[in-house]
């Protein structure tokens, strides 16, 4: 980041970094939803007016076909809603609080999709939800992630007997991948690209199967697809709300195994995306830095008296020259430094020439202080942890 960029002169500290790109990616959000917002408000809003003015019209019309005022045709479509949404249905859709319609709820509910076209109505129901979906929903959250370790791991294994089986490599040496990571661990492109393939598979195929199940046309199928296995889960579409099926418990079968193995695959591949925007920001950010740096050591500006920063020494000088311990490359200027600013400056150095003279004198082996470069999948929470441990295992194994 900025600090290795600069040389540890004018790089801000982690947490500083940490700020830096929290705010960034903050910024960054909150122009993406202003620009989704704004792209489907030009592309709904006119369909929604249309929509309004039609029904509208259709509403007068039949009021003065069957004499009956406003008021009283409102009141009727309000309770005709409540009905629809406590599950009466009109077209003859089974029975959403059968034992099959509860399992299909309780599944909407872990994985977090949330359709809302079943919701409990009793008191007793939406204080059992809570507990139940706290434990489910943190439950299915462990799975993901297992998921996503055991998906890791067998992206491993497969890249560890790809790089095997290369003619030429010899017995004990390190190949490289093609995708930039060490032979049998996956760089971000690799998982990329096997998420990617097996997410964009399992949406054709699902949406074939629903497109022909539910009589939805195939674009349909697949925005469902999208909708439900990324766990946004409108409600606008929902699968298997008809009375009837071709090949009726087989089918549930296929829709609860495509709902759990779509939720499985694009919350993996959310993730992966995540680092890569992580990278982005943290790349912007070093750029950033990066210019900040480059201006503040700009040639034309006046030098600061009695300040110790980077610069030339002139041969012959007396006294001109102290190495920095952090940087190796932090000297005196030519000027007159008091001792006091030179000891300030220099704090940090001193500080661990000292641990170095004492450890030294205590016989003690001195500890390597230096943290390990940041790969690809370093850092994090969640399931960047779990990517993380999950890649050191493989890392150590090949």
């Amino acid at each position: 980041m900025a600090g290795r960029g600069c040389g540890g002169d004018c790089g801000p500290g982690r947490a500083n970094e940490d700020n830096a790109r929290f705010l960034l990616l903050g910024a960054l959000l909150a122009l993406y939803l202003l620009g989704g917002a704004a792209v489907f408000s030009a592309l709904e809003r006119p369909h929604e007016r249309q929509a309004r003015q039609r029904w509208e019209e259709r509403l007068a019309g039949f009021g003065r076909r069957h004499n009956l005022s406003r008021d009283a045709l409102r009141g009727f479509l309000r309770h005709f809603e409540e009905a629809a949404a406590a599950g009466v249905r009109v077209d003859g859709a089974r029975p959403r609080w059968d034992f099959p319609g509860a399992f299909y709820f309780v599944g909407t509910v872990v994985s977090t999709i949330g359709f809302g076209m079943a919701t409990p109505a009793t008191v007793g129901g939406k204080v059992f939800l809570i507990g139940y979906g706290l434990l489910g929903c943190s439950s299915t959250l462990l799975f993901f992630n297992l998921f996503l370790e055991r998906l890791i791991t067998g992206i491993a294994h497969v890249t560890r007997w790809c790089g095997a089986r290369r003619p030429g490599r010899r017995a004990g040496r390190r190949a490289r991948s093609p995708a930039g990571g060490a032979a049998g661990k996956p760089s971000v492109r690799v998982v990329l690209l096997a998420l990617g393939a097996a997410s964009l598979a399992l949406c054709c195929g699902a949406a074939a199967l629903y497109a022909a199940a539910e009589g939805w046309g195939y674009l349909d199928a697949l925005y469902f697809c999208f909708v439900a296995f990324s766990t946004i889960g409108f409600g606008d579409l929902v699968s298997g709300q008809q009375a009837r099926y071709d090949g009726q418990g087989l089918y549930r079968v296929a829709n609860f195994v495509l709902l759990l193995s779509g939720v499985c695959c694009l919350y993996s591949l959310f993730n992966v995306v995540s680092i890569l925007v992580r990278q982005a920001v943290n790349w912007a950010l070093g750029r950033a830095a990066g210019a900040g740096c480059r201006r503040g050591r700009g040639r034309g500006g006046p030098p600061r008296r009695n300040a110790v920063g980077p610069g030339r020494v002139r041969s012959g000088a007396r006294g001109a020259a102290e190495a920095d311990g952090s940087s190796g490359a932090r000297r005196l200027s030519g000027e007159m430094v008091s001792m006091k600013d030179l000891l300030a400056a220099n704090k940090a150095s001193l500080a661990a020439l000292q641990k170095q003279l004492s450890e030294a004198a205590s016989g003690r082996p001195r500890r390597a202080s230096t943290p390990p470069a940041d790969d690809e999948f370093s850092g994090g929470v969640g399931a960047f942890a779990v990517m993380n441990g999950r890649l050191a295992e493989t890392s150590a194994g090949s």
